[in-house]
């Protein structure tokens, strides 16, 4: 799930959660951290966002807000009205967010709808996963959608599944879609992880979709560390502190295979950079015994190991999914650093060190889509056809397309429908910092 543009949203309005009672020791003290045993950064976010007893995600009450209507953006004046009624609809649900999907339902998930009808193959039943489906609206938008305007037959046939790994919001999104009896029939919910191979049974070669809004922000990311700017990079490994419950870090050489995959993918093995680079690296060592300077690293380990999944389980899949590709006034160091932040006595607390995420915070990350794109061809097996093409040129097995969330919604969606009277659409010009990536397999054969 993802907060509304940080960039223009007023801080009051930005995504967060209620402090819960947990001291800042309890995830360690919990045993979620076990004692002269540290864990990875991804497990220590999965832990503090997904644990079923005291994560982020898995409170009853949960942070995901859901409207009593829809929003009509038509008898708004312009921006500041409808920031306004953004801040008031904030307090009176008192919870931590609204997703676009929810700020602008319908239509944005029409939007989505009618990008797959486009280009999806009819003559085959249509079948949509969505991966963290929320409290439903997404789901009941795009069902909505193809029972209004898709043909009898595509509506009657299609199949819908969500995996969720919350179990209250898979019961909320049965509650959700079963507002339309007749969607129910058409809609299922599997509680599990998504990432989990075992979860998806058989591979499944026929086409299908996969929708992922606002995922990959809270997708278990690992942490890199070099003292200066050229030492070999260390996986982040976290301990409790002797005779504290306190987590520090713990820098260990690279071992762990998905963190080496992730990192060849990126391609930040030192160890392949070009000639022309050494002379470069070699004034940079100079540079860095002088004026050392430490760098850190987050990984997308988790996005990777869920395109890896859905690649063996789901080979003709279609992926659409959109998030965030830069996040603004993130304090934690590093590339591609996390915002975390939670809130108390109604007001937002941004924090300055990851560890403080107890299961009281959300960590969401920034995506960087190119590598996102690198990610999913590797998955695909395209990138190894591409590093042993042998005696001919490798074929693409995927084609993907990035789009701004405004092109996006611009080239699939009804942007009239969002808009106030002054002109001021908040889809189109607030949500410039995401962007949509649609990855759809061709017709190539290995």
């Amino acid at each position: 799930m993802a907060p509304p543009h940080m960039a223009s949203v007023p801080a009051a309005l930005r995504r967060a959660a209620t402090l819960s009672r947990w001291s800042p020791a309890a995830m360690f003290s919990s045993g979620i951290v076990p004692e002269n045993k540290p864990i990875l950064v991804r497990d220590f976010v999965r832990s503090a966002l997904y644990d079923p007893n005291h994560g982020y995600f898995s409170k009853r009450s949960g942070p995901v807000g859901v409207l009593d209507s829809s929003i009509r953006f038509h008898q708004l004046d312009g921006r500041s009205a409808y920031m306004q009624y953004l801040d008031k609809l904030y307090k009176k649900h008192d919870i931590a967010w609204f997703t676009p999907v929810e700020l602008f339902k319908p239509w944005y998930a029409y939007a989505i709808a009618a990008s797959i009808l486009r280009t999806a193959n009819l003559s085959v039943p249509l079948k949509i996963y969505e991966i963290g489906g929320g409290s439903g609206t997404c789901a009941k938008g795009i069902l909505d959608y193809m029972m209004l305007n898709a043909p009898v037959k595509v509506y009657n046939t299609m199949k819908y599944i969500s995996v969720e790994i919350s179990s209250s919001l898979a019961e909320k999104q049965l509650e959700t879609v079963g507002e339309v009896r007749s969607h129910l029939s058409k809609f299922t919910v599997e509680c599990r992880d998504a990432t989990d191979r075992a979860g998806w049974g058989r591979k499944d070669p026929r086409p299908c979709w996969v929708l992922m809004l606002e995922v990959l922000d809270n997708l278990p990311h690992d942490l890199l560390y070099s003292p200066d700017q050229v030492s070999p990079w260390m996986e982040v490994w976290i301990e409790k502190v002797n005779g504290s419950s306190q987590g520090s870090e713990v820098y260990k050489p690279l071992q762990d295979p998905l963190i080496s995959r992730c990192v060849e993918i990126t391609g930040m093995n030192e160890e392949k950079v070009s000639v022309r680079d050494k002379l470069s690296l070699a004034a940079k060592g100079v540079v860095s015994k002088v004026f050392p300077k430490p760098r850190r690293a987050w990984l997308p380990t988790g996005c990777l190991k869920l395109l890896d999944t859905l690649h063996q389980a789901l080979p003709s899949m279609s992926l659409i999914a959109s998030d965030f590709s830069y996040l603004p006034d993130v304090s934690i160091p590093g590339d591609r650093a996390p915002l975390v932040s939670s809130k108390k006595d109604g007001k937002t607390l941004d924090h300055r060190n990851y560890l403080e995420a107890q299961g009281n915070a959300d960590i969401f990350f920034p995506t960087d889509f190119w590598l996102l794109e690198k990610i999913d061809h590797d998955c695909s097996g395209f990138s190894k056809q591409q590093k042993n093409p042998g005696a001919f040129k490798p074929v693409k097995t995927r084609r993907t397309i990035i789009l701004d969330s405004a092109a996006f919604m611009e080239e699939f969606g009804l942007p009239l429908k969002t808009r106030t009277k002054d002109g001021y659409n908040p889809l189109i010009d607030d949500f410039r910092n995401t962007k949509f990536y649609l990855s759809v397999p061709t017709h190539n054969k290995k």
